[in-house]
């Protein structure tokens, strides 16, 4: 279904609820608060696992290492998301969560959580649902690479982060990207150059539009329509008359 930009009303309401949750795990949890920078690096792979983390404000990225060496983005991450579950099983990170741009994380000690679960229901009830969200975003990432085409995959990727900023009840109608386009083609399994054509296609589209030279402020009219270009690159071509 194409997305609709959220009302004024329900952005409110939106960034309402995410306030609402951090502040009931702000309560519950009482975590200690670290202000991070562009670049800083909260947990590496192959780190103990001890914390999680809980991002206030700002945005992160997680970064895979294969063997021989590349960095591969494998998510991101907005206000009120969780980092670090990638830890739990083996009890070591096996990526790195790095910051894009000035935020504040809250560091929950792991042992610390389990005990106020226990005794918070709701708390718990809290944690699944930022697992399960995980969960379903990772899979939604993994169908948007193995079967769209490259131009759609960029389209399904603004809509993706318009979304996840109506969610927190932020504006969606121009969002400033925190990766470069060399990271969003590693993010999308595509070159710098497919990333740089897409982006050129959607705006000769009017789909979006570009605030500055350096493109990094990208005008987003109405979300919807960047649904209905991935639908539109999926729609089979006419069959030719004989």
């Amino acid at each position: 279904m194409p997305l609709r930009p959220l009302p004024a009303v329900q952005k409110e309401d939106a960034g309402r609820r995410t306030a609402e949750r951090l502040r009931l795990l702000a309560e519950q949890l009482q975590p200690q608060r670290r202000m991070v920078h562009t670049g800083d690096v909260i947990y590496q792979a192959g780190e103990r696992f001890g914390n999680l983390y809980i991002l206030n404000s700002g945005f992160f990225k997680i970064v895979n290492l294969s063997a021989d060496g590349r960095e591969q983005v494998v998510g991101l991450k907005f206000r009120g998301d969780w980092l670090g579950f990638d830890g739990i099983a083996g009890q070591r990170y096996v990526c790195d969560a790095v910051a894009m741009d000035t935020g504040e994380v809250w560091v929950v000690p792991y042992e610390s959580l389990l005990a106020a679960c226990a005794a918070h229901p709701a708390l718990l009830q809290m944690l699944h649902a930022a697992m399960s969200r995980e969960i379903a975003h990772d899979r939604d990432s993994l169908m948007s690479v193995c079967t769209l085409p490259a131009d759609a995959r960029v389209a399904d990727f603004l809509r993706y982060w318009a979304e996840s900023l109506a969610d927190r009840g932020m504006r969606t109608d121009e969002i400033t990207l925190r990766m470069t386009r060399a990271e969003i083609g590693n993010y999308l399994g595509m070159t710098l150059e497919s990333v740089s054509r897409a982006l050129s296609r959607l705006a000769r589209d009017k789909v979006i539009g570009f605030a500055t030279k350096g493109r990094r402020e990208v005008q987003i009219p109405d979300v919807g329509a960047l649904s209905a270009f991935v639908q539109r690159c999926l729609a089979p071509a006419p069959a030719m008359l004989q």
